[in-house]
């Protein structure tokens, strides 16, 4: 009979594989006997294979727990077993014919500790990628800016980003500084970003949007039937939501004073209380603040504590005005028609030097957001393709009057005097001493010049 190739002997091939395997494992029957073992675990054991095979498993594998699955029939996972003098993590499953236990198989999963740390540290890296990305899709409460998308090669606006890098490093409560439009969220965002928070959620809240009454409910929550009409479960409220990570105070000098006492508090004990709730509980959030109005002057004139101010204002990072940095313009032009073009799905050649030119002569009392504006309407207006010029622009940036706009020239200053008080009181959302200070001009000199054009 002519003698079975090795290529189909499956006794070679298991072999074969044995011997190839990194894994250290070892076969025995229902007595205990070693019948397969892989070179892996005969080398990590200091003994050859031919040496093993054959010997009952207790007098070659140390506190070897095969015997007792033999018994018990039941699979042992991931076990640590010490083996001359060292840990490792074994896992053992009874190999089963007719329901019957006919043996058992042991395999040595890392063969010694550090092999599990390593494995560990590869898990612990996974888990904290999971955690930032359930942290930022969670809900939307996630950062979305990052430094790269604050635009700008001037001093000022480098100087402004020098500081909140060197901020994000720390953990220390940032208060931004600037006018609207100046990009103060775009920081806050960029900071929680870079700062070890970034895998924790990123809240934001507006205290001017949000009404005094409903303020309160909305930073700490309330607890179910707390007030008439508190829905049912009751409301988990800012500062609970930015727990391990950022809360983002937009407007705080519009925060009211009863509430700035409460806030104060937090910021001093590390807990909150819920509306209705009997006890207190620790948070851990770190706290960026911004405002467009001189916080100093609120505390004078008593709108904001003192001792609030002070406590917020531990890193204070001025963002400049676009107007403070002309040399920026282009940057930001090139950049947002891009993004337009993009959204609007139309494409435009390029801006007309004139065009430039009037857009870095121009003060930008809406700073960056009023640019964008600007832009978009000239996007809208020029056609299917084409260069913007300055027809494109705005007349309070191009300074251009039609000729149906001739006439006595004190009527032409009052309607331009008119627009731009206007635009003023739109941008400052109808609060005058910002608009004053926009137009340059005293808050005295802006009431007589609102009752001289009968301007409410």
């Amino acid at each position: 009979m002519a003698e079975k190739s090795p290529v189909y002997d499956q006794d070679y091939i298991l072999n074969k594989l044995l011997e190839l395997a990194y894994d250290g494992i070892v076969v025995v029957d229902n007595h205990g006997i070693i019948t397969l073992i892989s070179k892996a675990y005969a080398d990590f054991l200091g003994i050859s294979q031919q040496d093993a095979i054959g010997k009952h498993v207790t007098r070659v594998i140390e506190n070897t727990r095969l015997s007792e699955v033999l018994k018990t029939g039941k699979a042992e996972k991931a076990h640590l077993q010490l083996i001359n003098g060292q840990y490792m993590v074994a896992s053992r499953i009874p190999l089963l014919k007719d329901g019957k236990v006919v043996g058992a198989m042991g395999k040595v999963l890392f063969r010694n500790v550090e092999e599990l740390n390593v494995l560990h540290k590869h898990i612990a890296s996974l888990q904290q990628q999971l955690e930032l990305f359930k942290g930022k899709i969670e809900m939307g409460r996630y950062a979305k800016y990052s430094f790269s998308n604050i635009l700008g090669k001037s001093d000022k606006i480098l100087l402004a980003k020098t500081m909140a890098e060197k901020a994000s490093m720390t953990d220390s409560t940032v208060l931004l500084v600037g006018e609207s439009g100046t990009g103060k969220e775009l920081f806050a965002h960029a900071i929680h970003q870079e700062s070890v928070r970034a895998a924790k959620t990123f809240i934001k809240i507006n205290c001017a949007a949000i009404p005094a009454e409903l303020l309160e409910s909305e930073l700490f929550g309330y607890e179910e039937g707390a007030f008439t009409g508190a829905k049912k479960g009751g409301k988990i409220g800012k500062f609970e939501l930015a727990d391990g990570g950022t809360l983002f105070l937009d407007e705080i000098g519009d925060m009211p004073v009863n509430m700035q006492a409460k806030l104060l508090r937090v910021l001093q004990e590390k807990e909150i209380e819920k509306i209705g709730a009997q006890y207190s509980r620790e948070v851990d959030v770190r706290i960026i603040a911004a405002t467009n109005q001189d916080l100093e002057q609120l505390v004078a004139n008593g709108r904001v504590r003192a001792d609030l101010f002070y406590r917020l204002n531990v890193v204070n990072i001025k963002i400049p005005a676009l107007r403070e940095r002309p040399e920026d313009i282009e940057l930001l032009v090139s950049y947002l028609l891009n993004k337009i073009c993009n959204h609007l799905g139309k494409y435009v050649d390029d801006i007309s030097p004139q065009a430039l030119q009037m857009l870095k002569r121009y003060p930008w009392p809406g700073n960056v957001r009023e640019l964008e504006n600007a832009l978009e309407r000239a996007v809208n207006i020029i056609g299917r393709d084409g260069m913007i010029g300055p027809e494109h622009l705005p007349e309070e940036i191009s300074g251009k009057i039609s000729h149906g706009e001739i006439g006595p020239i004190k009527e032409i200053l009052e309607r331009t005097e008119k627009a731009a008080i206007e635009k003023a009181m739109q941008l400052s959302k109808g609060k005058k001493a910002k608009a004053a200070r926009l137009l340059n001009i005293s808050r005295s000199n802006l009431y007589e010049r609102l009752s001289k054009l009968k301007m409410s």
